[in-house]
Formats: C-alpha cells, structure tokens, sequence
C-alpha cells in the first residue's frame, strides 16, 4: 500500500507553466474575528421570481459554515481549468482541511515533485492516482518512489461572481 504524506504550511506561492489545475498561493485560516450575516428562510428561485419575505431564520458565520477544524484549515487559491468537471473553476478559493484523511474519491491538495496540484484522489488494490475532472489531462500516477505529499481534502469552495 502507497502511503500519502501530509505536511503543513502557512503559506507557497507557486510558479509553473503547465495546464493543470494548480495552487497559485495558501494562507492560513484565522477564525478569530467572527462576522454575522443574516440567513434568510426564503429561499430564491433560480427560475421564476417568487415573492419575498423578511422572514430571517438565523444568523449565519461563513466560518461556522465552511470551517470544522480552525487549526487544521487552510485556504488555497487554485488556477487552470483541469478540474472543472468538479465545478473548481480558476480563481477559486478552496478550503482545505489537514485533519482529514484522504481517502479514494476525495478531492485533495498535494505536491507532486514541488508542483501543488488540486485533482481528486483515486486508490486501487495496485495503484493510486491523481486525476484531473476535465478531458484531456492525463492523471498522475504515484507510487513510493516518488515525491508526492497530499497537504489536505477539499471541504469547500469560494467563488465570487
């Protein structure tokens, strides 16, 4: 069985050339200042308009909603369209969480040789590979031989529209 290091840092700042999807900068979660917004129990219709109310159902904290694990979390700000097919769009701000084993199927954060890479994380009896969610991207083959460390799982995304 191949194992998948985990490490930590605060933050990197990557320079590549290549067409995957990959970390362009991290920063470390800071949960110290909690701001409120209000969460509305209407619910917006992505068709027809529907009429609104000023019915609020509670607060809502986006760290309450996007962070389990405050030191564990950290944020990295993705470029490339590799992973598309997943709906991580270049320009988003990943949520990342070390505390989280990564297991088949996950979509992870990892160095391959130096280069950070967002792709999702596929185990097999004989075999474990990164892969990218759009076509024409080859996934990544890992074995023990090579450098590769997943830092964290993918737990949310922030896209501003």
């Amino acid at each position: 069985m191949i194992q998948l290091k985990v490490i930590i840092k605060v933050f990197y700042d990557v320079v590549n050339n290549s067409n995957n999807t990959h970390v362009v900068d991290i920063g470390a979660s800071k949960v110290s200042v909690k701001q409120d917004c209000l969460l509305y129990a209407t619910q917006p219709a992505a068709g027809f308009p529907a009429p609104g109310d000023d019915l609020v159902e509670k607060s809502l904290d986006l760290n309450d909603l996007l962070i389990d694990n405050p030191s564990a979390t950290f944020f990295v700000k993705v470029q490339g369209d590799s992973m598309e097919g997943a709906k991580i769009f270049s320009g988003d701000v990943l949520v990342v969480d070390r505390s989280i084993t990564p297991v088949s199927g996950k979509v992870v954060v990892a160095a391959v040789y130096g280069e950070m890479v967002v792709k999702r994380l596929h185990k097999s009896a004989d075999q474990v590979q990164l892969v990218s969610e759009q076509d024409g991207y080859d996934p990544i083959p890992i074995t023990d031989n090579d450098d590769c460390f997943v830092w964290g799982v993918v737990v949310g995304c922030v896209r501003v529209i």
